[in-house]
């Protein structure tokens, strides 16, 4: 094992130790933030198979060692994203119906704080912009015809309210639970029940918004969310079979 070499650097009138960093930690560092940036893209509950990580692939793919690729992935694994399975490998973790509801409710308590700052920060052409999400969707053209393309906008406008509330806190809490809330959104939203409603409560929480009415978007964006959660309690079982 290599020697580290430790450095004695002075802060005003005091000495501390600090300890070289080394070349792996950087590519450590790299593969962890690669890793979960394509985690984080991914609809894991697309199909009920699990979705397996292959350590040699990903140390041919991101063109470093396997030492890194295994140090990023037990990183991961701390911060419950993947799991190792016995004789398998490694997993990235799907949560169960209950726990998956838990973050829906989450969500919905962070988002509700988020259109309530955007009230009182956002600018008025930035909350209009919100709209351009569903600009291609009308009466000739509904949602529920265009399901995938109605899937990514529905997505896209979740990760913008929480953008526009210019808080960094808000959204790096989401972006832990946002591959689940997510990939329950795409699957639930090509259901009837849920998108004859989404695209008119998305509008309403923009009327909200760009009324600066607080209590009330903050209470729209909020039931929306919780209505996911209650959909996915009552039928999180046959959406995943």
């Amino acid at each position: 094992m290599a020697t580290q070499k430790i450095a004695k650097v002075s802060l005003a009138d005091r000495e501390i130790a600090i300890v070289r960093i080394a070349p792996e930690a950087s590519f450590k560092s790299k593969a962890y933030d690669a890793l979960k940036d394509a985690i984080l893209k991914m609809d894991i509950y697309a199909s009920p198979e699990p979705v397996m990580l292959d350590e040699r692939a990903l140390s041919e793919h991101l063109g470093v060692s396997r030492t890194p690729i295994r140090e990023a992935i037990a990183m991961l694994e701390q911060g419950g994203f993947v799991k190792t399975v016995p004789r398998r490998g490694i997993a990235v973790v799907r949560k169960t119906k209950a726990e998956v509801v838990d973050m829906i409710r989450a969500w919905a308590a962070l988002e509700s704080m988020a259109a309530r700052l955007i009230t009182t920060t956002a600018r008025k052409k930035d909350i209009s912009a919100l709209r351009n999400f569903f600009k291609d969707f009308t009466r000739d053209r509904l949602p529920q015809d265009h399901i995938a393309e109605y899937s990514r906008a529905n997505t896209a406008f979740h990760q913008a309210l929480l953008s526009l509330s210019e808080s960094p806190v808000l959204v790096d809490m989401t972006n832990n639970i946002l591959l689940h809330v997510r990939g329950y959104r795409q699957l639930t939203i090509g259901r009837q029940e849920r998108i004859a409603v989404s695209l008119p409560e998305h509008l309403a929480i923009i009327d909200a918004l760009e009324e600066r009415d607080t209590e009330l978007a903050e209470k729209r964006a909020r039931d929306h969310t919780l209505g996911l959660a209650a959909y996915v309690e009552a039928h999180g079982q046959e959406i995943f079979s």
